[in-house]
């Protein structure tokens, strides 16, 4: 990490992969909104971490988090009201469900989904038929999830000055920066991610967008455009899903790889 202990090169690998998976999912975010999906999504995710930490974004942190996520989304102050007092009991609504699935794209990399849903059965139906359509398996829970680890991350321009970041982030609880060039990933406890990203705002410093993330501890290199998007076309197939909230994998796709594919 800037400014502490070295890392080597196999750490520093891993963190420039998850860079490009968050800018990754944070363009895929765009295009959701473009396409109507993501309020849906956001919305059950604020009723959920209400239901679960109570009604106060001050005192439940996923809620807070939540909270901010759909504000950068746009959505609507009432619908994210209402979407708390479900989550409270104040208003009804649907009890959903939260259920993690795990498996394995082609290639053998390593896929863990959250998904929140009121019809297990539906959902884990829906998500086996994806995975065996293109090409990967589902598997047993806890076959993949001991390789993920429960993080926070704050995303901001690549424009930003990275001592200027640093100097903001690290002190509020930061553990790691690492950027790709568009965009800066800054990686903390998953606590500390409100008061991380409010830090760097109070420096006056862009932010893009902040979430809770399954940070991998070790990656899987793809390294041929073929593999990747068949890697690729199996998490954007789940991550359609209506119930399917978040989808984490542990591949790391080179730039020039990555490039081929999204030309």
């Amino acid at each position: 990490m800037p400014g502490g202990a070295p890392r080597n090169q196999e750490t520093v690998n891993e963190m420039s992969g998850h860079s490009k998976w968050a800018t990754i999912k944070h363009k895929k975010g765009a295009a959701d909104k473009k396409r109507g999906k993501l309020f849906a999504k956001l919305i059950r995710q604020v009723e959920v971490a209400a239901r679960n930490g109570g009604g106060d974004p001050e005192t439940n942190p996923t809620l807070r988090t939540m909270f901010q996520k759909a504000r950068d989304a746009s959505v609507p102050m009432d619908t994210i009201e209402r979407a708390i007092k479900r989550g409270t009991g104040e208003l009804e609504g649907v009890n959903y469900e939260s259920v993690t699935y795990e498996g394995y794209a082609p290639g053998g990399v390593a896929v863990y989904v959250e998904a929140l849903t009121d019809n297990r059965n539906r959902t884990g139906a829906e998500i086996r038929s994806t995975f065996t359509k293109l090409g990967g398996s589902l598997a047993e829970p806890g076959a993949v999830a001991w390789q993920f680890e429960r993080k926070g991350v704050v995303l901001v321009p690549g424009s930003v000055a990275e001592d200027d970041l640093m100097l903001a982030a690290l002190d509020a609880g930061a553990e790691d920066i690492s950027g790709d060039g568009e965009m800066w990933t800054v990686t903390c406890a998953a606590t500390d991610t409100a008061a991380v990203r409010q830090a760097i705002e109070e420096a006056g410093l862009e932010v893009e967008g902040s979430d809770l993330t399954m940070l991998p501890s070790a990656t899987v290199a793809i390294d041929t455009a073929d593999a990747a998007k068949g890697v690729l076309r199996l998490i954007d197939a789940l991550d359609d899903q209506d119930d399917v909230q978040d989808v984490f994998a542990n591949f790391d796709i080179p730039d020039e790889v990555l490039a081929a594919v999204e030309g």
